[in-house]
């Protein structure tokens, strides 16, 4: 298959995601849609990855509009698609429900629940009925009108899925990053003492690999199926 992978500038790229892409024989596109507009390569899968980015910024960022408008191309075409962390966000907002600030910011790991619906789906199922997510942001959303809950965890909806089985959108960073890059990048430095959080990113990151690539390879074969 040919994976077009979503960025949002030169800090955030595939990472584990894309080493799963490659390593499952799949060629996988990157597109940094901050900086060449709207994708032009026809993909049989999506990913849209994270950023420091948010919607409701598009004065700032004039391309989340493009986004929008991919995102409901893709949609429409039954496109398999992933959001992560600001993926999320914009497919939530492209697929109708309400992004906004969250009542706090988040930065490590919280506990994380799916859904009886989201135990039975071909991707997220993949993960553990309970786990620790990794979350890095201060934007949450709501599951839109279509949308079926996936999972939920610091207060928060931590995935979904809209279409028929093939959009799903996760809230909870699947990344590779080093932990200090990731929380400065997502919610400065404010949040808990940067060695501290450095150091319970670091103690559960392995773990948190084994997740992502599970949810990673689970998304390819639903996609090639």
């Amino acid at each position: 298959m040919k994976v077009l992978a979503v960025t949002h500038g030169p800090d955030v790229g595939p990472e584990l995601l894309g080493d799963v892409v490659r390593e499952g024989g799949h060629e996988l596109v990157e597109w940094d849609i901050a900086s060449a507009g709207a994708p032009t390569v026809d993909a049989d899968a999506v990913i849209v990855l994270g950023g420091h980015q948010n919607v409701g910024e598009e004065l700032e960022h004039p391309w989340l509009y493009e986004e929008y408008d991919a995102l409901r191309r893709w949609v429409a075409a039954g496109t398999p698609l992933l959001g992560v962390c600001l993926g999320a966000q914009t497919l939530a907002h492209a697929a109708g429900a309400r992004v906004a600030p969250a009542a706090r910011r988040y930065g490590g790991f919280y506990e994380t629940e799916l859904t009886d619906a989201g135990a039975g789906d071909p991707v997220l199922g993949a993960l553990p009925r309970r786990f620790a997510a990794l979350n890095a942001n201060a934007y949450g959303f709501t599951v839109p009108p279509e949308g079926v809950p996936l999972a939920r965890g610091a207060g928060l909806e931590q995935a979904f899925r809209v279409g028929e089985l093939r959009v799903r959108l996760v809230e909870a960073a699947v990344l590779a990053e080093p932990a200090e890059s990731l929380i400065a990048a997502h919610l400065g430095m404010e949040l808990h003492a940067p060695r501290a959080l450095a150091a319970e990113v670091d103690g559960g990151i392995a773990r948190w690999h084994e997740l992502g690539c599970a949810l990673g390879e689970a998304f390819l074969l639903a996609a090639a199926g």
